[in-house]
């Protein structure tokens, strides 16, 4: 082995440790309640994902980030989600370039001149009316669901079209600096209550026109990463939220069964025939779900690495496997805490908390029911929706 191989296998080693004393204090501080009681992940744990490199892992390296690849974010916060399922999901929110990558370069250039570990939030909807004038577009009105804004640098809120900009039905966005917007803590959920997915208020902020972007557009930025589908991926990195959460159900429950009995004096739960039988069919199902969830990734990503355009097939693939993942992953909760007993049925049981989490992904608009519509369109070779691909 060389010196080179020698140092990189070494950083490699700690930073898996790291991550894993990260995530060993999550889960932890996740089970006192702290998250979810205050309603936001605490911000001394984002600037801990920040050192850990959440928010730089997809930012261009010439801007001081890391290029990683969209399965190894993924697996990143798959990872983080197995501790706690808020976390995961606002760690989830790194993928923030493939949205700013909208932006010009300069305004990039402004936004990573510090630091690539720059922390954005958005809140998409409903868009508001902008006025336009000759500085820049003036900004007010509210907006929902902006999962970790209590800990972000900059906020992107939705705004209606400019004149005469074309965006084929997708939003627009204004980028705002985190003071500029004020947070109404209106986040009470029963699950993933420490994501702060709480309401945006702005009042007449002037925001400039390269300060604003359209979600979804393809972004102009040579990087490899910036051709993959930017809706795609950020469904993927919701996704992978249930899929860690409902990981972290079996191996809880694979550390529960062997030693607990029923108070009525039957058999530990692992001797159980129904509950082994159950366990496997329930592990089989997830298995395969968050295989054919990563193998779509790996389809689309190679397709670009080679140069080529990803098919509309392949890209509505990883849209279905995405729903199909989401909802496999809540059941797997929630038949692990049926397995688990009446110990599982307490608020506070940390079963009681995977199957929360992981029914709050299914409920998200890009699980929903119009991904099996227009999957089932792009198979008949009909067009889908606009935002599907």
């Amino acid at each position: 082995m060389n010196g080179l191989s020698a140092i990189s296998l070494s950083n490699q080693v700690n930073d898996e440790v790291e991550l894993e004393t990260l995530c060993q204090e999550i889960r932890e501080r996740a089970l006192t309640g702290e998250f979810d009681d205050q309603a936001y992940v605490s911000l001394d744990i984002i600037e801990k994902l920040k050192k850990l490199g959440v928010y730089r892992a997809l930012v261009p390296a010439r801007f001081g980030g890391e290029e990683c690849s969209p399965r190894e974010f993924c697996e990143l916060i798959e990872k983080l989600s197995m501790a706690d399922g808020s976390v995961g999901w606002v760690a989830s929110f790194g993928m923030s370039p493939a949205y700013l990558a909208g932006l010009p370069e300069s305004t990039l250039a402004q936004i990573y001149q510090d630091s690539p570990d720059v922390v954005f939030a958005g809140g998409i909807f409903p868009p508001q009316p902008a006025e336009i004038t000759p500085e820049g577009l003036r900004v007010k009105g509210r907006w929902k669901f902006s999962s970790g804004c209590m800990g972000a640098d900059i906020i992107g809120v939705g705004i209606t079209p400019s004149q005469g900009k074309e965006t084929k039905g997708l939003p627009r966005m204004a980028v705002i600096p985190a003071d500029q917007v004020q947070i109404d803590m209106t986040w009470d959920t029963v699950g993933l209550k420490g994501t702060g997915s709480h309401d945006l208020l702005v009042n007449d902020v002037l925001v400039r026109e390269d300060w604003t972007f359209v979600r979804g557009e393809a972004s102009k930025l040579p990087e490899p990463f910036f051709k993959y589908p930017s809706l795609s991926f950020a469904t993927q990195v919701l996704t992978v939220v249930g899929i860690g959460v409902a990981a972290a159900a079996l191996e809880e429950f694979k550390k529960l069964a062997p030693g607990k009995a029923s108070i009525t004096g039957g058999s530990e739960i692992a001797n159980r025939p129904v509950t082994q039988y159950e366990f496997a069919q329930a592990e089989a199902e997830f298995l395969s779900a968050k295989n054919w969830f990563y193998q779509t990734m790996d389809a689309v990503w190679d397709e670009i690495q080679k140069g080529q355009q990803p098919t509309v097939e392949q890209i509505s693939h990883v849209r279905l496997a995405c729903t199909h993942a989401a909802r496999v992953s809540a059941r797997v909760a929630r038949k692990m805490q049926m397995l688990a007993g009446m110990t599982a049925i307490y608020t506070n049981n940390v079963f009681s908390r995977f199957v929360n989490d992981t029914n709050v992904v299914t409920q998200h608009a890009f699980m929903g029911d119009a991904t099996l519509l227009n999957a089932g369109s792009v198979s008949f070779g009909l067009p889908p929706t606009p935002g599907y691909l």
